[in-house]
């Protein structure tokens, strides 16, 4: 199926680009959906099981049957009705699903493409763990992520965060087109390998433009030495593409690689279930017993804090007090980390001490200028200040930045979209897959009822409530960060419209 694209109706579906398109317009399909409209067109008349599907678009898990259910249904809501008047997708009883659809392969399609910035642009891919070693993965992981961290804080450069890099790991894609989905020029890859006490990296450095190598370089060092090897690596990067050699701003390196693994593994769980962030809060809480300097650690535990706020459906005084105790510790250790900086101001706009968020914020942009997360939380605070379009333009460039990110974008973005009253965009942002699962839902009920059609609003409520069953509308505005009473009623308007409980 690679390199094809399959055609039905006014539909254009790239499993390989992930994306689905209506009459050339893009449609907001879900990662899970994407995964079984591929299985079912690219076997277009035949009749695939419930457990095929299910290992097509919950691969290596175990997951009840009803998520299959509830997504084939949202597939048949986002397709609508087929030629005719019947469904793409028909039900066997008892058995599965069939794709009903009439379906050409097409190939040679040209794919939309993001234009380059006005500045050097670079992705990473996510670097090969050629010790085949399923051990070393979140090591390897880690190199790649530092890497991007490291380049992101060089002033002239434009860089893809982690999130969409690692879109990326496992895919067989080319460099130009993996390039051009990202709007960049330049890509490094390359390898790594971790044993007997010593790490080998293998980078290069490739203009996609020209199809050129810029830079290529081996690197065979003790272990000891792979911070200093990642700034070796960045700061060649960087006088390949500004002409000169530079040397990386110093960061705070942790001492412990144990603790430095733990919280590689616990960031990918971040922004997930409740359960996940527990086993989480597990792995950082051990990471930063190993090394009570980690200031990394601290950072993504005060995070963990505030992702369990949302799990909850709402801080707590204690939860929101250790959260900021540890996101001052993180800043403390390293004045520098940007990531450090805007978690702090993200925690103290929910403590109202608005003067002082406010000069994190623009501490850690100054810092970090192509910190994705930075701009996206940016713009939850600016919308719930009113200034809803200035919040629009910072979810927007965060989204430039990280087109594939994680789920709480299309949370903030959805949450920007009511407020300019685009409600219609808003159900689309988040009824997307990568946000659906969140508390997102509470915006999706409010628009819905804002647009009249109330039975849907009730639906989400109750799914919303099912996960949330201590929210009120009262505890959510008391502890929301709102500095405009316009906006805050407005919200209010639509929770109540909705049905969400006072």
């Amino acid at each position: 199926m690679q390199g094809l694209l399959f055609a039905f109706g006014p539909f254009v579906l790239d499993p390989d680009a992930g994306t689905l398109l209506r009459n050339d317009e893009p449609v907001a399909i879900g990662h899970r959906g994407l995964k079984l409209l591929a299985a079912l067109v690219g076997r277009s008349g035949e009749i695939l099981a419930k457990t095929e599907l299910m290992d097509a678009a919950w691969p290596g898990m175990a997951v009840e049957e009803g998520n299959l259910t509830v997504q084939i249904a949202q597939l048949r809501k986002l397709l609508g009705p087929a030629a005719g008047g019947g469904e793409w997708i028909a039900t066997v009883p008892r058995v599965g699903y069939r794709f009903t659809g009439s379906m050409r392969r097409l190939s040679g399609v040209t794919r939309k493409t993001l234009p380059l910035p006005d500045k050097p642009s670079v992705a990473v891919r996510p670097f090969l763990n050629i010790g085949n070693d399923p051990e070393q993965e979140s090591f390897v992981d880690g190199l790649t992520e530092d890497l991007i961290t490291d380049l992101s804080r060089m002033p002239g450069l434009f860089v893809i965060a982690r999130n969409s890099a690692f879109a990326y790991k496992g895919r067989a894609v080319d460099v130009l087109e993996m390039a051009e989905e990202l709007g960049v020029q330049y890509l490094l890859e390359g390898s790594a390998r971790r044993a007997a006490g010593r790490v080998r990296v293998n980078a290069k450095l490739v203009d996609t433009v020209s199809g050129t190598h810029l830079w290529a370089e081996r690197f065979d060092r003790s272990l000891d030495d792979i911070f200093v090897v990642q700034d070796e690596v960045t700061a060649r990067i960087v006088e390949a593409l500004l002409g000169r050699l530079r040397t990386p701003p110093p960061r705070h390196r942790p001492r412990s690689l144990e603790a430095y693994d733990l919280c590689v593994r616990a960031r990918k769980l971040m922004d997930d279930s409740p359960q996940a962030a527990e086993e989480a809060h597990l792995m950082l809480t051990r990471a930063v017993a190993l090394d009570p300097d980690y200031a990394e650690a601290y950072r993504w535990l005060a995070m963990n804090h505030w992702m369990g706020w949302i799990h909850s459906g709402g801080p707590t005084e204690a939860t929101r007090s250790i959260a900021l105790h540890l996101a001052r510790k993180a800043v403390a250790i390293d004045p520098n980390d940007a990531g450090c900086r805007w978690v702090l101001a993200y925690l103290l706009a929910y403590e109202r001490d608005f003067a002082a968020a406010d000069a994190e914020f623009a501490k850690a942009i100054e810092l970090d200028p192509n910190e994705a997360d930075t701009l996206a939380a940016l713009s939850d605070v600016t919308v719930l200040a009113g200034r809803v379009e200035e919040g629009l333009e910072q979810i927007r460039k965060a989204f430039r930045l990280n087109p594939f990110p994680a789920s709480w974008y299309y949370l903030t973005l959805g949450q920007a979209q009511y407020a300019a009253g685009q409600y219609g965009a808003a159900v689309e942002t988040l009824r997307r897959d990568e946000t659906y699962r969140t508390s997102s839902r509470r915006f999706l009920a409010a628009s819905l009822a804002q647009l009249g059609r109330l039975d849907e609003a009730q639906a989400e409520t109750e799914l919303f409530l099912v996960a949330n069953p201590g929210f009120s509308i009262r505890h959510w505005a008391a502890t929301e960060p709102f500095r405009d009473a316009r906006t805050l009623d407005h919200f209010v308007e639509g929770y109540r419209k909705a049905g969400l409980p006072d």
